[in-house]
């Protein structure tokens, strides 16, 4: 599933480099196009991703939202390059939403275009065909990437080693072709035509497209098989692929169009079709895992609304499937494979936005090993200077791609970061001018112990649910200053996720007085694991009677009261006015405290606060 991307580029990637104005059918340029394709995957994929950046794990998860959140906790002394830091890795996320949604159109609709090699009068069938597959995808999404990788696991590697015989069975017979494998012959071929190497790279970069994705689905598989599968299954099988395609486009000009299918005999064509269309169904799926990854990464950093995540996993936290996003990606891909209704001119808008992905990961990754792993500066600075003007190349030359189709990825990229950007800005304004609303709780416990704050204490219990010990709820002030009322028994609840199955640790339930132990105010934290759904009755019965928590009734039968932030435009020079109308849309979008936290909802009050943006 990891490597489907890049295990499906072989369907396009030779068609679209050959496409390229100027690159000819000689031995020299196809000896040139195969070893700039071997050691782009060679460079980009074997050194900097698997054997490099794959280290660099946020609790297990990569992908772009893992750097930033590394660099974070580098605390770089220089705080507006950490936020330009964060903000340029944002960026990064939303170009990979870009092409996330085009990887699945292209890699099914070049699987499904094989069947015009078997019969041209197959044709018609191509669009219809390639959106029931994609629907079917997309709905089986919720069984989890487990229970997908077990159906999908096997067909890859069945997938790889067909890419492997086929290719070296035409090498066999032709082995000229290992000449490509020379870093001379790329070499050559660039000095000998620049312009044409430097526009040929936009369709070169194909054949890597999906490094960015291997390294998104790291939480979902872990670096050691990833690693391990790469070395001994895909790289070798990838090179010889390409080496074979090499040598029949050499031998034969006319077989460019649908050479991985004209590598194997006749009457094992439409057998392959239905092989390749399974395996570009799984390359759709790395996309589509990654993407689940790096939005539960951007939920659980505040970059966007609080998701409904689904975790499909009780052994690796980055399993995960999100409703939402999934729909999204859906409705985005179909639109796509209807506009564009080829894999061809899809070639042409796909590459820009993760060559630009790339150049982000180079940059945040040289960070964290800088600041955050000390790494000599030396060996950081010969790493960029290695790696940094080859990514540059790759985006510079699909540059030339924007008024082909490269413009969709980018929109699409562009208002993804427009959406992090300005859920991330309000968030951090909302968080500041809460917790001044909200006041410290050391204060407002003394105010009520020595009687500065005049209350009626009434009979019952009162549960009211905080992000924080050291703030007073929002709705717990509202009611204490605004009503004078509280009952005997206040708890004030927080919820704490943290990054392991099932938390069953001796600290799973904390129970504190806030320094009075008859006040009848007491505060408790609740450690949860990623697979466990959170409960916050279930919750208060193992804390009652503990250090000042005892309830005068069972905890379903208790009141709770949540927060509810009404937020209001107002002429605060903190935002810019349609930023502030896009945040308090998009706060809608959060899912209710009532079923996040499985409270009874008969039992629950929702108090109101507005605070101003």
């Amino acid at each position: 599933m990891v490597f489907g991307d890049i295990g499906t580029s072989p369907l396009y990637a030779l068609q679209a480099v050959f496409a390229t104005d100027g690159v000819g059918f000689d031995q020299a340029s196809v000896h040139g196009v195969i070893s700039l394709v071997f050691w782009a995957i060679t460079i980009v994929v074997s050194i900097k991703y698997v054997t490099f950046v794959l280290h660099a794990d946020n609790h297990g998860e990569g992908g772009i939202m893992a750097l930033i959140g590394l660099v974070e906790r580098a605390r770089l002394h220089n705080r507006r390059a950490a936020l330009a830091l964060v903000a340029f890795g944002l960026a990064g996320a939303a170009l990979f939403y870009g092409d996330g949604m085009i990887t699945p159109a292209i890699s099914v609709l070049s699987a499904v275009e094989g069947l015009e090699v078997v019969s041209p009068s197959l044709e018609h069938l191509v669009l219809p065909l390639t959106l029931t597959i994609l629907t079917a995808l997309f709905s089986i999404q919720r069984f989890g990437t487990g229970s997908v990788g077990r159906w999908f696991g096997p067909v890859t590697a069945v997938w790889f080693l067909v890419l492997g015989i086929s290719g070296l069975v035409e090498v066999i017979h032709h082995p000229q072709i290992l000449e490509a494998l020379a870093p001379s012959a790329a070499v050559n071929f660039m000095f000998e035509n620049w312009t044409v190497t430097f526009f040929a790279l936009a369709s070169v970069v194909l054949v890597v497209t999906g490094a960015e994705a291997l390294y998104a689905d790291l939480g979902h598989f872990g670096l050691p098989p990833i690693r391990r599968a790469w070395f001994f299954l895909v790289f070798p099988a990838l090179t010889l692929q390409y080496l074979g395609q090499g040598s029949l486009i050499l031998r034969s000009p006319s077989s460019l169009d649908g050479a991985l299918f004209l590598l194997v005999p006749d009457y094992l064509r439409l057998p392959m079709v239905g092989l390749a269309t399974a395996a570009v169904v799984i390359a759709s799926q790395a996309l589509i895992s990654g993407a689940f990854s790096i939005s539960r990464q951007a939920d659980q950093m505040d970059f966007v609304p609080r998701l409904a995540i689904r975790h499909t996993s009780t052994k690796l936290a980055g399993q995960v499937y999100i409703p939402s996003i999934n729909w999204m990606l859906f409705v985005g891909v179909v639109v796509i494979v209807v506009g564009f209704g080829s894999s061809a001119a899809l070639a042409s808008a796909y590459g820009i936005a993760v060559t630009g992905t790339f150049i982000v990961t180079t940059v945040l990754f040289a960070t964290v090993a800088r600041t955050l792993w000390e790494t000599s500066r030396w060996i950081v600075y010969a790493g960029l200077a290695f790696m940094l003007p080859i990514d540059v190349a790759f985006f510079a030359a699909n540059l030339t791609k924007i008024e082909h189709g490269g413009w969709l990825p980018l929109a699409i990229g562009g208002v993804i970061f427009t959406l992090l950007r300005t859920w991330q800005k309000g968030r951090e304004v909302i968080t500041a001018k809460r917790q001044a609303k909200e006041g410290p709780m050391r204060e407002f416990i003394e105010s009520i112990h020595w009687g500065r704050l005049e209350l009626q204490r009434i009979g019952g219990t009162a549960i009211f649910l905080n992000a924080t010990r050291e703030t007073v709820p929002l709705a717990l002030r509202t009611m204490a200053e605004l009503n004078h009322v509280l009952q005997e028994q206040v708890v004030v609840v927080t919820v704490q996720i943290l990054p392991v199955a099932v938390y069953n640790q001796p600290d799973r339930v904390v129970v504190d007085d806030l320094g009075y132990s008859d006040d009848g105010i007491s505060h408790v934290t609740g450690k949860f694991g990623y697979t466990e759904k959170l409960n916050v009755p279930a919750l208060l019965a193992v804390a009652d009677g503990r250090r000042g928590v005892n309830l005068t009734a069972p905890p379903e039968e208790c009141a709770y009261f949540v927060s509810r932030i009404n937020i209001a435009r107002s002429l605060d020079p903190t935002m810019v006015s349609w930023r502030k109308r896009l945040y308090i849309h998009l706060s809608g979008f959060a899912s209710n405290p009532v079923d996040y936290f499985n409270l009874p909802a008969e039992k629950t009050v929702t108090v109101g606060a507005r605070i101003d943006l």
